[in-house]
């Protein structure tokens, strides 16, 4: 299979390359002809408005905003209008719907949203008295933070779903089958093949907690490649988000280590000049403390940014190839198309991926973290 795509794919470029420098017949240089005549007589105002805007569409699909835009129609910005709550040290609280900024010129009752290239550019601010632009503080329901609400509800509602079906059934019965039985087969394979494995005997402490950053991190990596309303929010590629998860791990790691852990921390098994007078293994073994977490943090939260980034870019390119010409247009739109497929059921795949690496090795620090523990059964 590998062979098989080291053939085919410089055979596609070449393919593509090929079409690209296909001689312009003379019915299509007198059509250029015109259309660059045409062109010439384009304002650069209206010029302007037909740039296709890569860096907005690209940023504004995965950056946060306080309002969740559906679509644009004609000129007409469909969207949904988000509850902004911040508070100001001068004018206390303020409560009212992001649509309330864009009826009164993006400003409203003393609070705007700071401009490009601003320091708080897309957040809320407000201005002293010198002028200056100051930061209230703010926990307005964001596009991420009502994302992240849905999601957790969705997740809440077939967890429960599941528990309810089984408080039901009576010991012993026949096994589910549809979605209970496909949920079943889930939790099991994450129980068994990530979280005992990795964990070790006392897996059942921190099953439940692996189990929820899991499907936590799996259905938020699903919902954001629905492309539309409720889905399509980047939650997962928000570093705020990937640095609680990686926290909460952190927390789980050092709360619950044991003896042994902590001395293979501050005095390791290593030979003894490397620890004394210049305690260096235990500055690294200290300093691996911080660097686990936020290798989690990272790793999640790259992978996710960058395949949202992919299939944006792959999509604006059929736009942005629009003024030059109908036949690299249509090759480039073509090989849009068929790459925006084929990164879609990539993201798929990483979507699952993410899920499980992040599980396996918070599994992993938990499990190493744990060498030397009691190791409690069922009857304790």
């Amino acid at each position: 299979m590998k062979q098989l795509h080291n053939i085919v794919a410089p055979l596609i470029l070449f393919c593509l390359m090929a079409v690209v420098s296909l001689p312009v017949p003379a019915q299509e240089q007198e059509g250029e002809a015109v259309s660059q005549q045409t062109q010439d007589e384009i304002t650069p105002k209206e010029e302007q408005e037909n740039t296709v805007d890569v860096k907005e569409i690209v940023f504004g699909h995965i950056g946060d905003s306080y309002e969740w835009h559906i679509t644009t129609w004609g000129n007409t910005h469909i969207t949904i209008p988000l509850p902004i709550i911040v508070y100001s040290s001068t004018t206390g609280w303020h409560t009212f719907l992001s649509s309330r900024l864009e009826e009164n010129g993006d400003t409203y009752e003393g609070l705007s949203i700071a401009p490009e290239g601003s320091k708080y550019e897309g957040k809320l601010v407000e201005y002293n008295a010198a002028g200056e632009q100051v930061r209230p503080w703010d926990i307005s329901i964001t596009k991420v933070t009502f994302a992240l609400l849905f999601n957790s509800v969705l997740l809440l509602v077939i967890v429960l779903s599941v528990s309810h079906w089984y408080r039901k059934r009576p010991q012993g019965a026949k096994a589910p089958g549809g979605f209970i039985g496909f949920m079943e087969m889930f939790i099991m394979m994450v129980n068994d093949d990530i979280i005992k494995s990795c964990v070790g005997p006392n897996y059942r402490k921190f099953a439940p907690y692996l189990l929820t950053a899991f499907f936590f991190i799996f259905i938020n990596n699903m919902m954001g490649l629905i492309p539309f309303f409720p889905g399509g929010a980047n939650v997962t590629g928000n570093i705020a988000i990937t640095m609680v998860l990686a926290v909460c791990t952190f927390l789980a790691v050092n709360i619950f280590g044991t003896k042994h852990y902590w001395k293979d921390i501050f005095w390791p098994d290593v030979p003894w000049w490397l620890k004394v007078p210049i305690p260096m293994m235990p500055f690294i073994e200290f300093f691996g403390i911080f660097t686990k977490p936020f290798a989690l943090m990272i790793r999640l939260f790259a992978n996710m940014l960058a395949g949202h980034m992919a299939m944006l870019v792959l999509t604006c390119l059929i736009f942005i190839s629009a003024s030059m010409g109908p036949a690299l247009n249509g090759t480039l739109t073509v090989a849009s198309v068929l790459f925006n497929i084929f990164m879609n059921a990539l993201e798929l795949l990483v979507a699952f991926i993410q899920a499980y690496v992040f599980t396996m090795l918070s599994a992993v620090f938990i499990g190493l973290a744990q060498e030397g523990a009691k190791v409690k059964t069922e009857e304790d």
